[in-house]
C-alpha cells in the first residue's frame, strides 16, 4: 500500500490563519469530488472558521476520561475504518492526553499516512523543537509542545501562512482571534510587533531553506546540470593575492543591484599544499566577505577551473567574478589561465566576470621572502658541509677499499647534498652536487685521477646523479622553506588572534597594547611619538619599559603611523618580517588614541551641550511654569489681606484652597527639578529590595482623583526588585500625565502582568496618543509633545520617571494602544526568591 501524502499549513504565528486556509483547501478537494472528512479541527470559537467547517464531514471524536475530567481526542481507529481518501487534522504539535492511541498528535497522522490517507494539518514555526530556545528567547515564554524538525521536513508540500504584525495585532483588537477578555493580555505580552517580526523572519528563513533542500534533491534526482537562475548567486574566485579585496567589493556592488543576491567567495588550494596563498591575506578577505554578508568556502582541487566550476554549479551560482591574472607575458606559454579557461568552460548559463586590479601582469611572487628564513651561521654550516663534506668524504672513500662500487659511492655524495639542503638550503646543496660530481669523475670513475670517462654508462650515472642531486636539494629546500613560513605564520596568525580579540573584548588601554607590543617583540621600550605638524617637536602620547626615546630618530625600529605620528622601539634591530606584523600594532595603537580623544571629547561636547540645554529649559520654566503658581498664591494672599472687600467665609476657604493648590504645584514642579538634577549628576542612590506591585501602586495614585484610574492588579504577581520610594514616584508621573491627557469619561488602566522572569505594569489611556517618530522624544527633559503645554508642569515628569526606572535596572517605554491612545510599559526584574505564576496567555500560544 502506497504512503499516504502529507501537506502541512506551517504558521508564522498564532492566528495567522492556518485552520482557516486548511478548511479553504478541504472545501477545494470536495467541490473536485475527493472523499474528505475532518479528523479533528481546533476553531476556539472563532466565527470565521467556524463557518467554515460546514458542509464537512465529521468523525467522531473519542472521549477520554483523565482525573475526573472528560476530554475529547482523534479517534484513531474510526479515522482508519472509514478510510477517506483526505483527513484533516489541526494542530500537529498537540500533546495528547493520558490513556490515548499515541502520546503526540504528529504519532497519529503517521499511522494514518502509513495507511495510505493523505492528510492536511497545520503547525507553528514556534513548536519545531530546534528552535524551542530561540523562540523562549524571543517571546519569554517556553514551548511545551513541540515536535522533531524532520517530521515536518518530510512532508510532501509546505505552505507558509503569512501575515504582517500590524495586520495581526488588528485582527486581534477586532476580535478576530480570542475573546475580547483576552485580547489586552496576549496583545501586551505573546503578540507585540517585536515577538511578531522575529518569529515572522524566523518561518520565512526555515521555509527558505527548505526550498533550497528541495531545489538541490530536484536537480540531483532529474540530472539537472544547468543552472536555473531563481536569484543571483555570485561567486568570487580568490587566489590568496591582494587583489581579492576588490574581487569582493567589486561583487558586493553588483549583488546590491538586485533583490537577495549573495555572494560565496571560494579559494581553491591544491592538494599537495605547495602552491599556497598568503594565509595572512586570506584571513582578511574572509574577514571582509563575512562583514558584506556573504559566506567565505575553501576547497581542495588540483584542476583549479574544474573545481571553481564545479563549486559554482553546486551551489546554483549565477555569476562568477574573478581577477585578471597576474602571470607576465611570457608565463602564457603554459597555458591560457585560470580566468580564460573558466571562461571557456562555464557554458551558456554562467556569467564570468574578469575584473582589472593593480597587481595585474605583476608576477605571483611569494608570500614571503626566500632567503629570510636562514641565519648567517646557518649558512655557513651548510656551505661546509656541501664543499668541506664533499672533500672529507673522498679521503674517507680513498681509504676505503675501492671495490665498494661506483653506485654506492654516489649515494653517499648524495647524502651530503641532502645534508646540506637541510641545513644551509638551496645554494649549498648545488654547490655540493657540482663538487661531488667532480669529485666522483676524477677519483671514482675509470680512468682515475683524470677528468675524462671512457665508459658511456658512467656517464649516464654521472648525469643521473647531478640531476637527482639538484632534484632532491630543490624539493628538500622548498619543504624546509615550506615549514619555516608556516611556524611563522602561524606565530603571526596567533598574535593578529590575540591583537584581534583585544578589540573585540573593547579593550582601549593605550599602555597595555604597549606592553603587548613590548612583550611580543622582546623590546627594552615602547614609545607612541606625535606632532601637530612636519616641523613640531615631538611629544610622547603614551610609553612603556625605561627611559623610552623621544624621537623616532633615536629609536632601533621606527614604524610611522600616518604623516604625524611614529612607533618607536628601542632594545634590538627587527628583521622586515617583523615590521609587517608590527605595523598592525602600530595602527591599532593610533586607533586607540584617537578613539580615546574622541570618546573625551564627545562627552565634553555633550555634557556642555547638555548643560547649556537644561540652562535654557530651566529658564523658560521659571519664567513661565513657576511664576503662573506664584501669581496665582500672590492674588489669593493679597485678596486675603485687602481691607476693602468683606470675604466671606466661604470665599476665605475658596482663596485658601487656592494658596494651597498653588503651593502643591510649586511643591510638584521643585521636586521634578530638583530629581532631574539628582539624575544628570548619577546622585541617584537606589534602596532595593523585594517589593509588593499592589502595594507601591496605591499609594501613588494619591494626586489624581480616584474615579479617573481603574486598577488590575493580580494579588498572585511575584514580588519585585526595586526601591519603594522612587517605583512609587515613577508610578505617580506615568499616571499623572495619562490622566492629564486622557478623555473625561474615559478611565486610565493600570494594570500588571508576569512574564518570565519580568513584571509589566502597563498604564493605558485613550488620549491622542503619540507618532512613533516622536515616542522618545517625550522622554527627554523639558520636553512636552507638540510644545503645546497643557496645565501645569514642565515636561520633567516621564524625564524623571524613565531615569529612576533605568536606576532600578527597569525600563520604561511607550507603545501604541489598539484602538487609539498611549500604553506606557514599566518593566521590572521579579524577585530572585519570587515564584512567578504562569501568564494567562491564549491557549494557541502557549499549546
Amino acid at each position: 500500500m502506497a504512503r499516504g501524502k502529507l501537506r502541512i499549513y506551517l504558521g508564522a504565528a498564532p492566528g495567522v490563519g492556518k485552520t482557516y486556509a486548511m478548511l479553504s483547501e478541504a472545501h477545494r478537494r470536495l467541490e473536485r469530488g475527493t472523499d474528505v472528512v475532518v479528523g479533528l479541527v481546533e476553531h476556539h470559537d472563532r466565527p470565521r472558521t467556524e463557518v467554515m467547517l460546514h458542509g464537512l464531514e465529521f468523525v467522531p471524536r473519542r472521549e477520554i476520561e483523565y482525573r475526573g475530567a472528560t476530554f475529547t481526542e482523534m479517534d484513531v481507529d474510526a479515522v482508519l475504518a472509514r478510510r477517506p481518501k483526505v483527513a484533516l487534522v489541526d494542530e500537529m504539535a498537540h500533546t495528547n492526553i493520558p490513556g490515548s492511541r499515541n502520546a503526540k498528535r504528529w504519532q497519529d497522522i503517521e499511522e494514518l499516512l502509513e495507511a495510505g490517507i493523505d492528510v492536511v494539518s497545520t503547525v507553528n514555526i514556534q513548536h519545531l523543537e530546534s528552535l524551542g530556545d530561540v523562540v523562549e528567547s524571543i517571546t519569554g515564554v517556553r514551548q511545551q509542545e513541540t515536535l522533531p524538525d524532520e517530521v515536518v521536513r518530510r512532508a510532501d508540500q509546505i505552505e507558509l501562512v503569512d501575515m504582517s504584525p500590524q495586520a495581526l495585532r488588528r485582527r486581534m483588537a477586532h476580535g478576530n482571534v480570542y475573546k475580547p477578555d483576552k485580547v489586552d493580555a496576549a496583545l501586551s505580552n505573546y503578540f507585540r510587533p517585536g515577538n511578531l517580526t522575529a518569529l515572522r523572519e524566523l518561518a520565512l528563513l526555515w521555509v527558505a531553506d527548505r526550498v533550497d533542500e528541495y531545489l538541490r534533491q530536484y536537480r540531483a534526482e532529474h540530472r539537472v546540470s544547468s543552472i536555473w537562475q531563481a536569484r543571483e548567486r555570485i561567486v568570487v574566485g580568490l587566489t590568496g593575492g591582494p587583489e581579492g579585496r576588490t574581487l569582493i567589493r567589486r561583487a558586493a556592488r553588483m549583488a546590491a543591484k538586485g533583490s537577495g543576491g549573495e555572494i560565496l567567495a571560494v579559494y581553491v588550494a591544491r592538494s599537495d599544499g605547495l602552491a599556497a596563498g598568503s594565509p595572512k591575506e586570506l584571513a582578511v578577505q574572509r574577514t571582509l566577505v563575512e562583514d558584506l554578508g556573504g559566506s567565505f568556502h575553501h576547497v581542495v582541487g588540483d584542476d583549479i577551473p574544474t573545481a571553481l566550476l564545479d563549486f559554482a554549479r553546486g551551489v546554483n551560482a549565477t555569476q562568477i567574478v574573478l581577477g585578471s591574472s597576474r602571470r607576465k607575458s611570457w608565463q602564457y606559454i603554459f597555458g591560457p589561465g585560470v580566468g580564460a579557461t573558466v571562461a571557456r568552460d562555464s557554458g551558456p548559463d554562467l556569467d564570468v566576470h574578469i575584473v582589472t586590479h593593480e597587481e595585474v601582469a605583476k608576477g605571483r611572487g611569494l608570500p614571503m621572502a626566500r632567503g629570510a628564513r636562514l641565519g648567517k651561521g646557518r649558512k655557513a654550516l651548510g656551505w661546509l658541509v656541501g664543499c668541506g663534506g664533499a672533500v672529507l668524504l673522498t679521503l674517507l672513500l680513498n681509504m676505503v677499499h675501492p671495490g665498494l662500487g661506483l653506485a654506492n659511492d654516489m649515494l653517499l655524495y648524495l647524502s651530503l647534498t641532502v645534508a646540506a639542503a637541510l641545513i644551509g638550503g638551496m645554494l649549498p646543496a648545488l654547490a655540493s652536487a657540482a663538487s661531488g660530481s667532480l669529485l666522483l669523475n676524477y677519483y671514482f670513475t675509470p680512468p682515475i685521477h683524470t677528468l675524462t670517462i671512457n665508459d658511456p654508462h658512467n656517464i649516464v650515472a654521472e648525469v643521473v646523479f647531478v640531476a637527482v642531486a639538484i632534484s632532491v636539494a630543490s624539493v628538500v629546500d622548498l619543504a624546509a622553506r615550506r615549514t619555516h613560513q608556516a611556524a611563522r605564520l602561524r606565530a603571526e596568525a596567533e598574535i593578529l588572534s590575540l591583537l584581534a580579540g583585544s578589540v573585540l573584548r573593547g579593550e582601549s588601554s593605550l599602555d597595555a597594547l604597549l606592553e603587548r607590543v613590548r612583550e611580543t617583540f622582546a623590546m627594552e621600550s615602547v614609545a607612541l611619538l606625535e606632532r601637530a605638524d612636519e616641523y613640531g617637536p615631538w611629544t610622547c602620547a603614551g610609553s612603556v619599559g625605561p627611559t623610552p626615546c623621544g624621537r623616532p630618530d633615536d629609536a632601533d625600529v621606527e614604524v610611522p603611523v600616518g604623516d604625524h605620528m611614529s612607533l618607536a622601539l628601542t632594545g634590538r634591530v627587527l628583521p622586515a618580517e617583523d615590521r609587517r606584523l608590527l605595523s598592525a600594532f602600530a595602527a591599532q595603537a593610533a586607533g586607540i588614541l584617537d578613539r580615546q580623544r574622541l570618546l573625551g571629547e564627545a562627552e565634553q561636547a555633550r555634557e556642555l551641550a547638555e548643560g547649556n540645554r537644561i540652562r535654557t529649559a530651566l529658564l523658560a520654566a521659571v519664567s513661565h511654569d513657576l511664576r503662573t503658581p506664584l501669581a496665582a498664591i500672590k492674588a489669593a494672599v493679597s485678596s486675603l489681606r485687602s481691607d476693602d472687600v468683606a470675604w466671606s467665609p466661604e470665599d476665605e476657604a475658596e482663596l485658601l484652597e487656592g494658596i494651597e493648590d498653588g503651593a502643591d504645584k510649586l511643591d510638584h514642579l521643585v521636586g521634578n527639578l530638583l530629581d532631574m538634577s539628582r539624575l544628570q549628576t548619577g546622585t541617584v542612590t537606589p534602596l532595593m529590595h523585594e517589593v509588593d506591585l499592589d502595594e507601591v501602586v496605591p499609594m501613588a495614585l494619591g494626586g489624581v482623583p480616584p474615579e479617573s484610574v481603574t486598577l488590575d492588579i493580580p494579588e498572585t504577581l511575584p514580588m519585585i526588585f526595586a526601591d519603594p520610594g522612587l517605583l512609587e514616584r515613577v508610578v505617580a508621573n506615568v499616571v499623572e500625565n495619562a490622566v492629564k491627557y486622557s478623555p473625561p469619561d474615559e478611565r486610565v488602566l493600570v494594570a500588571a502582568s508576569a512574564l518570565g522572569g519580568r513584571v509589566e505594569l502597563r498604564v493605558v489611556d485613550r488620549g491622542p496618543g503619540v507618532p512613533e517618530h516622536a515616542k522618545d522624544r517625550i522622554f527627554a527633559p523639558f520636553q512636552r509633545y507638540g510644545d503645546a503645554p497643557r496645565g501645569a508642569g514642565v515636561g520633567l515628569g516621564l524625564a524623571v520617571a524613565r531615569g529612576f526606572a533605568e536606576a532600578m535596572g527597569g525600563t520604561l517605554v511607550a507603545d501604541d494602544t489598539p484602538g487609539g491612545g498611549l500604553t506606557m510599559v514599566l518593566t521590572l526584574q521579579a524577585a530572585a526568591t519570587a515564584q512567578p505564576t504562569a501568564p494567562q496567555l491564549p491557549a494557541e500560544a502557549t499549546s
